[in-house]
């Protein structure tokens, strides 16, 4: 026998051995499936009900990829994902053909101008220039990998100039001067990966005149690593701020008011996507989280639904003093409406009292979250663009308007919407999952799981390698200039020379019937 029919006797020996392993397995699930009581279709189809349930595991790779359409996706649709991703990635926003957006549905419309502005009547920065990186695409062959090189580039920051800076806490000792409008929401250490928020960090310092909002998770050393202005939220858990019994602690929150970066603090009421505290599974809870937050290592971490620290308007704008006091840094509060009623409470007692929050983050019931429940997340708390309002009409009908600043959030991930939300009575807006889109998100929804696959929301130090610092830092730089640029020009195009002077009658609504009423 040659060696050709020896490789033959060999080769049908193993697929015949294989075979027999199939079949024998397949024999031995059939009775599994046949015999389990937990699986009706695997009770009745052995076997087959096993392809149902393998289809069903895949189902949201497929849909994401195959089968739904580019407007179709949530919580954002594949054109939305690829409008940031060209964003931080390319620095490039440019589209082809037309816009893919259902006209004829109802939605909101930013008013143009007959006479927009030319680029040099813009009320901009002029000289301030940051200095970042942006892929150049070479190639893009169908079976082939991209071809692609990251190359140096200086742009326009795109700040508003030093006259025009919003301030907030103008009274206090320590105001905080803002000179662009769109900045990081809450989105805690804990939740998110030190590679990701030492990536955000790094990248807002870069992109400069911007804020990073810690969370309610407390201030981390990531926090810390970019030169970018900190916000840091304080929510009913008291992490980062509260001693070993868990109670609030006056010289903690002291000592954090001294570092530099430290602009502002943040009482948490609640978020849009859950209307309670935060969760954190316990893998999530490594011992250098649970030092950062004062908790115990390796344990879950549910917050309170609200502080004990006080319990109606009054007394929580005595809290908010105290801390004002006590830091010198401006005071605001985050907050979820729900109705007109809470709007107009709100607004009344900052008049009747004489005092309140320096700013007030309203968080739509559209925005994100780490873990939280769907009942909460579909069903309590209104939307950015109805909420909004509700907010900035009591607070001008009270006459208190100007005595505080207006952050909003929900969904504002890309300029047109920034602009519309400004028109509506926003004077900044915080974005959060377009930030982790640039720092590698791809919205397999395991947020809550420490499972996340490019290691954005998840303290796994295996899964976190895949998130390079050094390249992710760029494209959240990118994102935000992009961003400002893009406000700047729909400014223009309203005839505007500054994204400061939207209002309400910038802002139009068209109904499913086609017909417009000013907003």
């Amino acid at each position: 026998m040659n060696l050709a029919d020896i490789m033959t006797v060999i080769a049908f020996s193993v697929l015949g051995i294989i075979l027999l392993l199939l079949i024998g397995f397949g024999i031995y699930e059939y009775f599994i499936d046949r015999t389990q009581k937990q699986h009706p279709v695997l009770r009745n189809y052995p076997l087959l009900g096993r392809v149902r349930y393998f289809f069903e595991k895949i189902g949201p790779e497929l849909r994401q990829y195959f089968f739904n359409s580019d407007n179709e996706g949530k919580p954002f649709s594949r054109r939305e994902f690829q409008h940031i991703v060209r964003k931080a990635k390319y620095k490039r926003d440019v589209i082809g053909f037309g816009s893919q957006r259902d006209f004829e549905g109802a939605g909101y419309y930013i008013r143009n101008s007959m006479f927009p502005k030319l680029t040099e009547e813009l009320r901009k920065d002029q000289d301030t220039t940051v200095a970042t990186q942006r892929y150049l695409l070479i190639k893009d062959p169908l079976f082939t990998q991209r071809e692609e090189v990251l190359e140096k580039e200086e742009s326009e920051a795109y700040l508003l100039p030093e006259e025009d800076a919003i301030v907030i806490g103008e009274q206090t000792e320590h105001p905080f001067v803002i000179r662009g409008q769109i900045g990081m929401s809450a989105m805690s250490y804990g939740s998110l990966g030190d590679r990701a928020i030492t990536a955000l960090s790094e990248g807002l310092g870069i992109a400069e005149g911007t804020w990073m909002n810690t969370g309610e998770g407390g201030l981390s050393d990531y926090h810390l690593k970019g030169d970018v202005d900190l916000i840091m939220q304080i929510g009913p858990g008291l992490f980062g701020v509260r001693d070993k019994e868990g109670n609030f602690d006056w010289d903690e929150l002291l000592e954090k008011s001294k570092i530099p970066q430290l602009k502002a603090f943040e009482i948490k009421l609640a978020q849009g996507a859950k209307i309670r505290g935060g969760h954190v599974d316990a893998e999530k809870v490594t011992k250098e989280i649970a030092r950062i937050r004062r908790v115990e290592p390796f344990k879950s971490i549910d917050s309170p639904n609200r502080f004990s620290e006080y319990e109606d308007i009054p007394s929580l704008f005595g809290f908010i003093n105290q801390i004002r006091e006590h830091t010198g840094v401006p005071v605001g509060m985050k907050i979820v409406i729900g109705s007109p009623y809470e709007a107009d409470e709100l607004a009344q007692h900052i008049r009747d009292l004489g005092t309140g929050p320096d700013f007030i983050t309203i968080d739509g019931g559209e925005g994100g979250t780490g873990a939280s429940y769907q009942e909460l997340a579909d069903s309590v708390g209104l939307p950015i663009r109805s909420a909004l309002p509700l907010v900035d009409e009591a607070l001008r009908k009270y006459g208190v308007r100007d005595q505080v600043k207006i952050i909003a959030s929900g969904k504002l991930f890309a300029p047109d919407r920034v602009a519309i939300a400004l028109g509506m009575g926003a004077d900044l807006v915080n974005v959060a999952r377009s930030l982790m889109i640039t720092v590698g998100c791809i919205q397999t929804l395991k947020c809550a799981s420490n499972a996340c696959p490019v290691g954005v929301a998840t303290t796994d130090p295996d899964l976190q390698k895949a998130l390079v610092i050094n390249e992710k830092k760029w494209r959240v730089a990118n994102y935000i200039i992009s961003m400002r640029k893009g406000l700047y020009r729909v400014a223009a195009a309203s005839g505007l020379d500054s994204p400061t002077k939207f209002k309400r009658e910038h802002v139009v609504y068209k109904d499913e019937k086609g017909q417009i009423q000013p907003w």
